[in-house]
């Protein structure tokens, strides 16, 4: 965005953090998004459109930079917005009016921002894709290590890694997970209680992710039940590196994909289901690159992010007019 803008990016860097900063973050976000907020406040001005890669972030920009006489133009990437903080803070901070356009991948996400906030057609804007890296995320070969079959996964939103344990702490394989955090209850509710042997889970970078993908024989998905699609962008990586996947069934793009036959969907919290789909799939491999093939391609050809950028700088220029060089992209 910031090469067909001219954009400029912004991160929390020394900005002071204010005890008023502090309180603000019990409702969203954290303190160093509100110290970055006001002091984006001060400086942008009505000719100014500002790109907000999250809600984190972009409520308190909204928040703070929508209450000048001549605010700049807000746009803001929305991940999960239906829970009760965020509904709080939208309410709070009369975001409906501060807020110029959102911008969602996600149906349920689009739906509940025209209903909650009461907004028209023209300021939610739902793109059906994903900001996936391909130039990044891709195929290679696994390490050479390898004793026995690994199954990757990743991520911590809305994860049931109880159930994937139960489903293979008796197979012959390997699970490893890329996922890690210090909040001890977001832990607790995704794993066991004792991880299996064959199980682990940490920290991985992002080169160490990729390897990850590229190690797996298959990537396997595990969520809990949710209204907003969690898990797509492990889906999508793990795709764009010709992995097949098996993942929980729900609505939208996974469901479509289940039902299209480019991965393999399981019912939540089945443990016996998902140690058959598992099964079948380490017992067919030409089944399994067939599955991975035909996900592949549909990331190259549809979910990647040189379409998505675009695509969203097209929807920029033709809602607010020429921005090049007006535009700031936050990171």
């Amino acid at each position: 965005m910031t090469q067909l803008l001219g954009a400029t990016v912004y991160q929390p860097e020394s900005e002071p953090v204010l005890p008023i900063d502090k309180i603000r973050a019990h409702i969203i976000g954290r303190p160093e998004y509100w110290a970055l907020a006001r002091k984006l406040s001060s400086q942008l001005q009505e000719d100014d459109v500002i790109y907000c890669t999250g809600e984190h972030v972009g409520i308190p920009i909204a928040a703070l930079c929508g209450v000048k006489e001549n605010r700049p133009k807000i746009v803001v990437y929305i991940h999960n917005i239906n829970r009760p903080r965020t509904r709080l803070a939208l309410k709070l901070f009369n975001i409906a009016d501060r807020i110029d356009l959102f911008v969602t991948t996600v149906p349920s996400q689009a739906e509940f921002l025209r209903h909650y906030l009461g907004l028209p057609e023209n300021r939610v804007y739902l793109f059906m894709s994903q900001p996936i890296d391909t130039s990044f995320f891709t195929p290679g070969p696994a390490l050479q290590n390898k004793l026995r079959p690994v199954i990757g996964s990743g991520g911590l939103e809305k994860r049931d890694y109880r159930t994937l344990a139960d489903a293979t702490r008796d197979l012959n394989v390997d699970v490893k997970i890329c996922a890690f955090s210090r909040n001890a209850v977001a832990l607790k509710r995704a794993f066991p209680e004792v991880m299996p042997s064959n199980m682990s889970s940490g920290f991985y970078d992002w080169c160490e992710l990729v390897q990850l993908y590229r190690d797996s024989d298959l990537v396997v998905i595990t969520l809990f039940e949710n209204n907003y699609e969690a898990g797509l962008t492990t889906l999508f990586e793990a795709m764009a590196c010709r992995r097949p996947v098996v993942i929980t069934r729900s609505s939208g793009i996974i469901g479509d994909l289940i039902d299209s036959g480019i991965v393999t969907g399981v019912n939540p919290r089945d443990p016996v289901g998902l140690k058959q789909a598992i099964v079948n799939l380490l017992n067919a491999p030409e089944k399994a690159q067939e599955q991975a093939q035909r996900g592949y391609e549909l990331v190259l050809n549809q979910f990647n992010h040189v379409n998505y950028t675009q695509a969203l700088v097209t929807k920029l220029i033709s809602t607010f007019g020429s921005i090049n060089n007006k535009s700031l992209a936050l990171q």
